[in-house]
């Protein structure tokens, strides 16, 4: 066995699975304040990016500013987005939120397809496409940008929720009728939860639009992001990233393997088996936390 080989596939899977890390960061963030899996979360991702390009390339300004612009665009649509429609579900079934939630992104999606059309344009952040080297191991310099950003949302975040407003989101989510009960104003909460997610969709769409392009596929990406929210604890930070680079790992070199011999598309196929096992075997995720209750 070619051990280089293997370490390289490793170490790339990592990487990669860092990606879908700020996926499921977005996730964590809403389940934290609202306990909803929020199925919006590929759509936001895509409509951050296409913000993005529409603020670089179509109004010609530069990058660096068209980032931040966009994120600030995006914080106010995961403020509207609660105001206009989940307010309005406040106590409601768990179940009527989650198919709001997919409903969005469907309306996401079509609504990005009926303004900038279905071709495919990407974002060019100035990555080096020459090959770094590590010793005898060639490492993806976009994949590395992308999983130093993802590390750096995992400690902003971390240090956020030791704040007290993300205290107070996190007291939303354990029980909303205690929270009213104290002052803790619950709507804004799960507002600021749809902004931050929304803020992190920003980032995500940038660098998987450099990887892969900007276009309807960016919003699929949600099904690794889910499983990675999911083996993590779709209430752990830490989690997320942990799980992302288990599951970036488990992908790369499984799909090795098994691609000669099934033909081709295993990773789908392996990140489906991961959301399945864990859902059956451990379903709070490895960090995620165990709620026993007295029935």
């Amino acid at each position: 066995m070619d051990w280089v080989f293997l370490s390289e596939l490793a170490i790339n899977g990592a990487l990669t699975g860092l990606l879908y890390s700020l996926f499921a960061i977005g996730l964590v963030l809403i389940y934290k304040a609202s306990s909803v899996p929020n199925l919006a979360q590929g759509g936001l991702t895509m409509v951050g990016a296409y913000v993005v390009l529409a603020l670089s390339h179509d109004a010609g300004l530069p990058l660096w500013l068209a980032i931040p612009l966009a994120a600030v665009i995006m914080f106010g649509l995961g403020f509207g987005i609660e105001r206009v429609a989940l307010r309005r579900l406040a106590g409601r079934p768990v179940i009527m939120i989650l198919m709001l939630t997919l409903g969005l992104d469907i309306f996401l999606r079509g609504t990005t397809l009926a303004i900038w059309g279905g071709t495919s344009r990407s974002i060019e952040l100035g990555v080096s496409y020459e090959p770094l080297f590590l010793g005898d191991l060639f490492i993806s310099r976009i994949h590395l940008v992308g999983a130093g950003v993802a590390v750096a949302l995992f400690v902003a975040f971390m240090l956020f929720f030791r704040t007290r407003t993300g205290i107070k989101l996190r007291a939303i989510a354990d029980d909303y009728m205690a929270s009213w009960s104290v002052g803790i104003s619950v709507e804004h909460g799960v507002g600021l939860s749809w902004a931050l997610a929304s803020v992190v969709a920003v980032a995500t769409g940038v660098i998987w639009g450099e990887i892969q392009g900007v276009d309807q596929a960016l919003s699929l990406l949600l099904l690794k992001g889910l499983t990675v929210a999911v083996l993590g604890g779709l209430d752990s930070i830490l989690g997320a990233i942990v799980a992302g680079i288990i599951l970036g790992v488990i992908e790369n070199v499984g799909a090795e393997f098994l691609d000669p011999l099934v033909g081709g598309g295993s990773r789908e196929l392996i990140v489906a088996a991961v959301l399945i096992l864990t859902v059956m075997i451990r379903p709070h995720g490895l960090f995620g936390r165990h709620d026993i209750e007295r029935v």
